[in-house]
């Protein structure tokens, strides 16, 4: 039996979607709480959380798990992590709202309640200081700025309990698979060391390149597609998903890549982004995540290489996954 990398921060995975009875009864006491409306963004950090894929977090993250994360990717409780994961509300809303109270957090897009959360504090941020520390630019230009700068007044933290996986498995089929499953397969192929390659548009032959190169030196290499959100001009998940489902069929060696998606919105923070791809894909059992030109970056905000240097900017103990730099 192949032995994959640890998850994140903990020994197993901690995934956060309830089942079975819990599932109903908690779906039945969601429907008596409050609503609070959440955003696209807010709803893939709240699925990655329930299928385990941001383990150990527990809930959106408090004003000094932010600031902590903001300024030295660091939690109050040790933990790496590079960007924060943060719910946002607008201050009309908050008002109503208070510490100690369960409310259930609703996306209005797809008409769905996705969790509850018990909430453990309110409080405001500085957003020009997270664009700098996590986007390096407060230009309302950059997608992932005008996201932030675009939220709520008002964060709010605390425990959550997830309810569903929204429209992605009835959307995407078998290529929404869960880090327990992309594990499993792992484990049945016998792979151990498995590189990761980030995408969030069809590939091209740069990208076939850094894939077969990955190929040469691992048991295997995962094709993981953005399924969340993207910038006006990238390409559409279902496109991009045919045209990999090609490569794997035609191109690769048989039985050497495999493709998947997850759930998130692309943030663009270029090299803080990096580190967040490598850490969840930790979760998802990768040991290696390739680490192109330009990795997560929009424009010219970022250099060409800046997502490789970070990789040597952190402590050796922060993440198991090991970048696969190749420029």
């Amino acid at each position: 039996m192949a032995t994959l990398v640890e998850p994140h921060g903990a020994k197993e995975l901690k995934p956060l979607l309830l089942t079975g009875a819990a599932l109903e009864a908690e779906k039945k006491r969601a429907r008596t709480l409050k609503r609070v409306a959440i955003s696209s963004r807010e709803v893939g950090d709240l699925i990655m959380m329930g299928i385990g894929g941001f383990t150990p977090l527990e809930g959106f993250m408090t004003h000094a798990d932010w600031l902590g994360v903001c300024d030295g990717m660091r939690m109050t409780n040790g933990l790496f992590w590079p960007i924060p994961i943060t719910l946002s509300t607008d201050k009309n809303t908050a008002g109503t709202l208070a510490v100690g109270e369960s409310i259930a957090l609703y996306d209005p897009e797809n008409d769905d309640i996705v969790a509850t959360m018990s909430i453990t504090e309110k409080y405001t941020i500085d957003k020009a200081h997270e664009a700098m520390q996590v986007y390096k630019t407060k230009d309302i230009e950059h997608p992932g700025v005008k996201m932030l700068m675009d939220q709520g007044e008002v964060n709010l933290a605390g425990p959550v309990k997830v309810l569903s996986q929204g429209d992605f498995p009835e959307k995407y089929g078998d290529q929404f698979l869960t880090p327990q499953q992309t594990r499993d397969m792992f484990q049945e192929k016998n792979w151990s060391v498995v590189a990761a390659f980030q995408t969030r548009n069809p590939m091209h032959r740069s990208h076939e390149y850094l894939a077969k190169i990955a190929v040469e030196i691992c048991d295997g290499v995962l094709i993981h597609s953005l399924l969340g959100k993207l910038k006006p001009g990238d390409i559409p998940a279902e496109v991009r998903a045919k045209t990999i489902e090609v490569l794997i069929d035609k191109y690769f060696v048989k039985n050497t890549v495999v493709q998947a998606g997850y759930p998130l919105d692309m943030r663009y923070a270029g090299p803080r982004e990096a580190l967040l791809h490598a850490l969840f894909r930790q979760n998802y059992g990768c040991s290696h995540l390739i680490v192109g030109r330009d990795h997560a970056g929009v424009g010219d905000y970022y250099g060409p290489f800046d997502a490789h240097h970070i990789f040597d900017q952190i402590p050796p103990d922060a993440l198991k996954t090991k970048p696969l730099k190749i420029d």
